[in-house]
């Protein structure tokens, strides 16, 4: 047994270091997307004029690559941060609203309609100065 944990030392390093990186990132981040967001975010579902959507289909097929594939790694990271040291639930949560997948939107304002998380968002949003959420 002590042979197998002395093998995985180095792994569990990395892992701990990853998992202290995405709790920081996470606390640093949170507050500025929450920031960013327009009020009618979970109203509309159409983008807004102007968003990286009219861009070059060539961009837009590699920017929605890309973002799956950083949301996939963090769904991925969450999972095993739920038995490892880390923030599990937070990392599934940052990979979900990266991912494109049918029935997001539901989801997305499921979660958003429950009082504490819509009253911790409008919180964040008051001290950046901006307008609360609209939820339909």
């Amino acid at each position: 047994m002590r042979q197998w944990l002395e093998h995985l030392s180095p792994i569990a390093g990395w892992l701990v270091a990853a998992s202290v990186f995405v709790f920081v990132a996470g606390l640093l981040l949170l507050p500025v997307l929450v920031a960013r967001l327009r009020p009618d975010y979970f109203i509309n579902s159409t983008p807004p004029s102007g968003s990286w959507t009219a861009a070059h289909p060539a961009f837009r097929i590699l920017f929605r690559a890309l973002k799956n594939g950083i949301g996939l790694v963090l769904v991925l990271a969450g999972t095993l941060m739920l038995v490892l040291p880390g923030q599990g639930l937070l990392t599934i949560f940052m990979g979900i609203t990266l991912l494109d997948f049918p029935g997001k939107r539901r989801l997305e304002q499921s979660v958003v309609r429950r009082r504490p998380v819509y009253s911790a968002l409008n919180w964040i949003r008051s001290k950046a100065g901006k307008p609360p959420l609209l939820v339909p």
